[in-house]
């Protein structure tokens, strides 16, 4: 009898062996499936076209990783909230590219994978620019996305309109010096020649692409990341808010255009296009986007009819500027599966002749040195140039309730967009507002 209780023993032994070779024969190294989710068209169906080639780079390696691929076209609000549900529910996949502001709130959530030990031992890390870097790190300290793309925010100008008008076209060492310049040009046309995102209208945009590239530049702290406290009055916020007023009051910007739905339309598809509206505030997508071959309203020549200028000096001790954007990142599923093959996933497609194809697709800037000789982005000298403004930009720290200030922001332009506010008595509405939408636990003293 005990013999027998041995030997089943032993068996039972050699069985359990077994599981765990057969166990570690299915691991990391394959067979094992990632779950990719791309929620916006151009990014899917380059996606889409690497994913046979990071398959066979892997089997080369011994690693069998089939990769699905889930495309689900969304606005940036609904895939904010379909992705939050998922996460909360457990059926979130295993890796999900998405921008910056979306990753700060869902790794303090616990949602996402810590990826410091894994860029730690990654000789690509090392490529990345500082300010992506610093773009890229949250509250912690710690990365929770491996950033594939990034952008630079600047002036655009038409070069062509500006030469024909007789205006300088040297880049503006202030905004007082480029308002003499508008105010020039605006004598001449009788039109609004400056668009900046404003107002409700434009949505988001009236933050990450109107007041923040602005008040970065100041040299105030907006986001203060040692405490993750927001401070909603400084020197740099009133002077931002006073420009808005100024060119307002000048009649430098389009508000009737502003006020309208889809204000994009008029501005920067229609005017800056036709020449009538000659200076618009954009990230360097907008080569590819907006203005190229295949963009929304392409300008034939862009390359040689419009020029970029840095921001310009608001207050003084400051100098003109670029101001690095945000860009989206490849992040993983805290509860993935598979995380060691989530996140090579991550690597490759941040890597090389991936990483080249991924930014010609879709107009944005690398983020990491090298690539200046890889196609099909080396045929981009446009992202080219806006590069090597990143090396020197400004990047803006941000943080969690990033949407409240947002929303604070959008409400107090429009207030200056329909005269109900000065700049003053706009930033107080500002304030005043972001406070109520952020918690006072979250608002610096």
């Amino acid at each position: 009898m005990r013999r027998n209780r041995v030997l089943a023993a032993v068996a039972a032994g050699l069985l359990l062996t077994g599981a765990l070779t057969a166990c570690s024969a299915t691991g990391e190294d394959g067979p094992v499936t990632v779950k990719l989710l791309q929620f916006q068209e151009a990014r899917a169906d380059v996606v889409k076209d690497l994913i046979p080639e990071f398959e066979k780079a892997m089997a080369k390696k011994g690693r069998h990783i089939k990769v699905e691929l889930v495309t689900d076209i969304l606005t940036d609000d609904q895939f904010r909230t379909k992705i939050t549900q998922q996460f909360y529910s457990g059926t979130a996949p295993d890796v999900v590219d998405m921008g910056g502001s979306n990753v700060t709130g869902m790794a303090g959530a616990g949602y996402l994978l810590k990826l410091d030990p894994y860029l730690r031992a990654w000789d690509g890390w090392d490529a990345y620019y500082p300010s992506v870097k610093k773009g890229a790190r949250q509250r912690d300290g710690s990365y929770y996305s491996v950033p594939h793309e990034a952008s630079v925010q600047s002036l655009f100008y038409r070069k062509d309109v500006l030469q024909q008008l007789g205006i300088d076209t040297a880049q503006p060492r202030t905004w007082n010096e480029l308002i003499a310049r508008l105010k020039k040009v605006r004598a001449k046309t009788g039109e609004a020649p400056l668009v900046i995102p404003a107002g409700t209208a434009w949505g988001g945009g009236s933050w990450t692409e109107g007041l923040l590239p602005i008040v970065a530049g100041t040299g105030s702290t907006l986001y203060d990341e040692k405490s993750g406290k927001w401070k909603l009055r400084s020197k740099g916020l009133s002077a931002t808010f006073d420009l808005y007023a100024d060119l307002v009051e000048a009649g430098l910007l389009p508000v009737r255009d502003l006020q309208n739905p889809n204000p994009w339309e008029p501005t920067k598809y229609e005017k800056f296009p036709q020449g009538t509206l000659p200076v618009a505030a954009q990230g360097s997508w907008g080569w590819k986007y907006d203005w190229g071959p295949e963009g929304a309203a392409p300008i034939k020549n862009s390359r040689e009819k419009i020029g970029t200028w840095d921001y310009p000096a608001l207050v003084p001790g400051t100098e003109p500027a670029p101001i690095s954007g945000g860009g989206f990142g490849y992040s993983v599923n805290a509860d993935a599966a598979h995380p060691d093959a989530a996140v090579e996933l991550a690597k490759w497609l941040s890597s090389g002749k991936a990483l080249a194809r991924q930014l010609a697709a879709v107009g944005a800037v690398s983020p990491r040195a090298g690539l200046a000789g890889t196609a099909p982005y080396s045929d981009e000298p446009s992202l080219l140039q806006a590069e090597g403004k990143l090396k020197s930009s400004i990047q803006p720290p941000l943080g969690d309730g990033e949407d409240r200030i947002s929303q604070a922001v959008q409400s107090a332009t429009a207030k200056i967009l329909a005269g109900e506010a000065n700049g003053s008595q706009a930033a107080d509405a500002f304030a005043e507002e972001a406070e109520q939408l952020l918690g006072s636990t979250r608002v610096a003293e």
